[in-house]
């Protein structure tokens, strides 16, 4: 369980305050300003105790504030989970920064699952409050901001249409045997396994040679047409399964809350089977070229979104874009989980605009790579810059056409470099900003 939010201080722990150790300027400075925050702890309070039937048993784990201040550590510092276990036992200082004294420090996955638990929104919360402090603090200025993307690949195994097909009747099928062991029942009347079916023809189209595949007739058409139609009979008969049980009742409560999460998990992976039945046939019986927008690459994580960004070695990736922007310090000054695939330049204003709203100023250098470069972010109109002019960091004097040619221009002994920067040397207010974009 979680521990309450504060912790009962020991005589080791008083011992150890009278010995005077001190924190070195920038945790002193972090402990003090975190000491203000008693609305965040609790926020990350309620984060560890929710979904827990009974937070005051058990056996005690992390307090809010020991979380709070251990995850800041973490980020401030750059270290890992075990890093982070081995400097706060092994520190006197550390000790007494995250809340911890004489008392012995958990290990490493105790962190980790406490993390976790902590919603994004809490998160987020959490690292705006960081840059807030280093605002307040004076340790950063916001004079330089270094933006670009990345993809967070989502925990799934690579998407084809017979897999798909086959997750959904191992899943569907898998649910139906536990509701109907839940009803106290041998099984639910109706219902009819058919996983070693799915899951031979799933195999065979696994295993099929180049030639086996192509052709409106060939073998693989027969078999997806197999496989979608043992997919289409099992989820029409879980559906007809959770009409004929609805009036069923569990003997007690908890076995009554259990059927009802089994049938809205049922019926939430019917709607999933649906749609990855649809795509199949339209993908493989009907030719059909499906948009990217109606595809369904996982029933596990129905949000995973395909990107395509030109690697070599990646060409394509499923998850989520993520776009960061970097002060100087190191500190993740915005981030944002992105839907679909945008293109960067479109980041360039709205980072602008936020890291004005933070730092209340324009930063002096902006640096991308060459996804962020247009001819409308060189020319931005917002209502924070009025007005942007271009310039390079190295030759000023170059125009807008040739900072654009040189970021363009690939030539036989010089490759193109992936990074940009932005140059802004003279800031009236909210009027003006420099902003070039070089390789």
């Amino acid at each position: 369980m979680a521990r309450p939010a504060a912790r009962q201080m020991s005589f080791a722990d008083l011992e150890l305050l009278r010995q005077g150790v001190r924190l070195e300027p920038l945790l002193r400075a972090i402990y003090d300003f975190l000491d203000k925050q008693p609305a965040l702890v609790e926020r990350v309070r309620r984060d560890l105790v929710r979904g827990l039937k009974q937070p005051d048993h058990g056996r005690r784990g992390l307090t809010a504030a020991q979380v709070l201040r251990a995850l800041v550590l973490m980020r401030v510092k750059d270290w890992d989970y075990r890093e982070l276990r081995e400097r706060i036992a092994d520190g006197i200082t550390l000790r007494a920064f995250t809340n911890f004294y004489c008392e012995e420090v958990p290990k490493h996955d105790a962190f980790n699952r406490s993390f976790n638990r902590l919603t994004p929104a809490t998160l987020k919360a959490i690292n705006e409050l960081v840059v807030e402090a280093a605002v307040k603090l004076g340790l950063e200025d916001g004079s330089k901001l270094r933006v670009d993307t990345t993809v967070v690949e989502t925990d799934i195994h690579h998407p084809t249409d017979n897999t798909l097909l086959w997750d959904v009747v191992r899943v569907l099928t898998r649910l139906l045997g536990r509701l109907a062991e839940a009803l106290e029942l041998r099984r639910i009347a109706g219902f009819r396994n058919r996983s070693r079916a799915a899951h031979r023809r799933m195999y065979e189209i696994q295993r099929m040679t180049s030639r086996e595949r192509q052709g409106a007739g060939s073998r693989q058409t027969a078999t997806y047409r197999a496989l979608i139609g043992i997919a289409k009979a099992v989820v029409a008969s879980a559906r007809m399964a959770l009409d004929d049980t609805a009036a069923m009742r569990g003997k007690d409560l908890l076995t009554a809350l259990n059927i009802k999460a089994l049938r809205e998990e049922i019926a939430h992976y019917c709607a999933l089977g649906a749609r990855v039945i649809d795509q199949a046939q339209r993908r493989v019986l009907d030719g059909e070229q499906v948009p990217t927008s109606e595809k369904i690459y996982s029933i596990f994580e129905p949000h995973t979104d395909l990107i395509k960004r030109g690697k070599v070695r990646t060409p394509v990736e499923f998850g989520h874009k993520v776009f960061l922007a970097e002060s100087a310090r190191g500190l993740i000054t915005q981030y944002d989980v992105l839907k679909g695939n945008p293109v960067d330049e479109v980041h360039v204003a709205p980072s602008l605009r936020h890291h004005r709203r933070v730092f209340r100023r324009a930063p002096a250098l902006y640096g991308a790579d060459r996804g962020f470069f247009s001819e409308n972010n060189l020319a931005v109109r917002t209502t924070s810059l009025s007005a942007c002019a271009a310039a390079s960091p190295r030759s000023r004097s170059r125009s807008v056409a040739a900072a654009r040619r040189r970021n363009v221009a690939t030539t036989n002994d010089r490759r193109p470099s992936s990074g940009a920067s932005v140059s802004v040397p003279a800031l009236r207010g909210a009027s003006q900003c420099s902003c070039a974009a070089a390789a």
